[in-house]
């Protein structure tokens, strides 16, 4: 789910400047450049999953085309956010944020110009291969601009705060658009802000690299693509195809080979793409853990509920939009005050209550049916926008409490890494579990059919709930040693 929370990139949160001195006068109009692809990204998501029903009906897409139309553009996404920080680092911030700007712009138009499921879902990944390079270089720009602390720690509240905001204003807006224009709108309201963002980007963001950038990991690299790729596409087709079928069978036999080679290369690696020794600490393991489950939810949630409101309950996008409001604002409540208790009393609380939220929504939602009342679903939804606000702020804080300081970087973009494998594998098993198990016309075969995904959601807030219990005591905030080994050819480096 690109553009939902705050992500950073390796080097940028050890508090060490790098590149040319920042234009101090111009900082915080930077800043409002970097908020402003936010919030494009970030509308974009919610606005796509209000999109599906009419995407369904104007280019006769089936269950598991909608699911690739999401699911293709967080794969990318997932797979390409580490090395888009490498890329910054190494060919400058501003030039590779611009690349990003135009790639996003690109993917819009011809996403808007889609004439069946497939041309649309090769669209969206050339708009992630743009959504990649935003929102982690522009939290990478941030911290070389904001050089006092103080300062950058402000920068980045109101940087979440505006993901806060795109989250509760994408389903009005998306719903308004669908309404007034078509499911195309969605897509090509992203090019005017685009625009904007290149210009003043051009006028006033300076370019920077980092004095050492990380090495280049195209192996591992490769890996990760063909471990999402694989697990998602069987995942997602294992219900067509049938789970037992040799190409379905083979797809996840790739990916554990992907998996296992992935750990055995980067572990030789003196800089590697994906230092799996972070997961040694168990505080930094269970916040991956915990984003990989949240966000499954929130991804499964936006994408069966946008199916049961308008499919179901033949609900307009809009009305769609105004009725999922209540979750969008119990985010924007609960996001600032997980803040402070984590401040006060550690992540354990707020982890802990946001697994409640999500497993109690998901509870509530597996008695739906097609003529459940509004206010039971409106109750559903504030118990998911606690849940889901009080999540992000133990999770940033667990991984990067569990890392050196001068790992804190590293640390994050791993965390923002799995929200978005979270987001994808979210979309593949929930929508994949409920579509299969329609008998007979959709409208009246899918409330039923969707209560295993609401139930499997209810077990993605249980495991944060655990998760939240067993990984932010005391012993268990103890960093681990992501000091490499050194490679056979070559002294051990830091890893950055």
């Amino acid at each position: 789910m690109a553009g939902a929370t705050s992500q950073a990139t390796p080097g940028d949160a050890d508090g060490e400047g790098d590149g040319p001195p920042p234009h101090h006068r111009h900082k915080w109009l930077i800043l409002g450049i970097c908020c402003i692809s936010l919030f494009m990204v970030g509308l974009d998501t919610t606005i796509v999953n209000l999109a599906l029903p009419s995407i369904q009906d104007d280019l006769d897409a089936s269950p598991s085309g909608l699911q690739w139309t999401v699911d293709s553009y967080t794969v990318v996404l997932a797979s390409l956010l580490m090395l888009s920080g490498s890329m910054a680092d190494r060919f400058g911030r501003r030039r590779t944020f611009q690349t990003g700007l135009l790639l996003f712009s690109l993917g819009s138009l011809l996403c808007g110009l889609a004439t069946d499921t497939g041309s649309l879902i090769a669209f969206r990944m050339v708009q992630a291969m743009g959504g990649a390079m935003l929102n982690p270089v522009a939290v990478s720009i941030i911290a070389n601009t904001f050089t006092d602390l103080r300062e950058r720690a402000r920068a980045i509240g109101l940087w979440g705060a505006v993901a806060g905001v795109s989250i509760a204003l994408g389903p009005v807006v998306g719903g308004a658009l669908v309404d007034s224009t078509g499911w195309q709108a969605v897509f090509w309201v992203n090019l005017p802000v685009a625009a904007l963002a290149l210009v003043l980007t051009a006028l006033f963001v300076p370019e920077s690299k980092a004095p050492r950038p990380r090495r280049l990991d195209p192996v591992g690299q490769l890996l990760v693509i063909v471990l999402l790729a694989t697990l998602t596409f069987g995942i997602i087709e294992g219900p067509v195809r049938g789970w037992g079928s040799a190409q379905i069978i083979g797809c996840f036999t790739v990916a554990a080979v992907a998996a296992a080679t992935l750990i055995r290369y980067e572990l030789r690696r003196a800089e590697p793409l994906l230092d799996v020794r972070f997961f040694r600490s168990p505080s930094f393991s269970g916040a991956i853990a915990s984003a990989v489950c949240g966000f499954a939810a929130l991804a499964g949630f936006l994408f069966l509920n946008a199916l049961y409101l308008q499919d179901v309950r033949d609900f307009s996008p809009l009305h769609t939009g105004l009725l999922t409001l209540p979750m969008a604002a119990m985010t924007l409540i609960s996001s600032p005050l997980a803040g402070r208790i984590v401040g006060a009393r550690g992540p354990r609380i707020p982890m802990v209550i946001a697994g409640a939220g999500t497993a109690g929504c998901g509870l509530l939602l597996t008695r739906v049916g097609a003529d459940t009342p509004i206010w039971y679903l409106v109750i559903a939804y504030v118990a998911f926008g606690i849940g889901f606000g009080m999540l992000d702020a133990p999770l940033t804080y667990s991984a990067v409490s569990g890392m050196p300081r001068s790992q804190a970087g590293v640390a994050a973009a791993v965390t923002s890494t799995g929200r978005q494998v979270g987001a994808a594998l979210g979309v593949a098993v929930l929508g994949s579990v409920s579509t299969a198990r329609v008998h007979g016309p959709f409208a009246s075969g899918f409330p039923e059919a969707s209560h295993l995904g609401w139930a499997i959601m209810a077990g993605c807030g249980l495991a944060i709930v655990t998760l939240g219990l067993l990984t932010t005591g005391p012993r268990a905030r103890g960093p681990a040693d992501p000091s490499p080994n050194p490679a056979p050819d070559r002294p051990a480096q830091r890893v950055r």
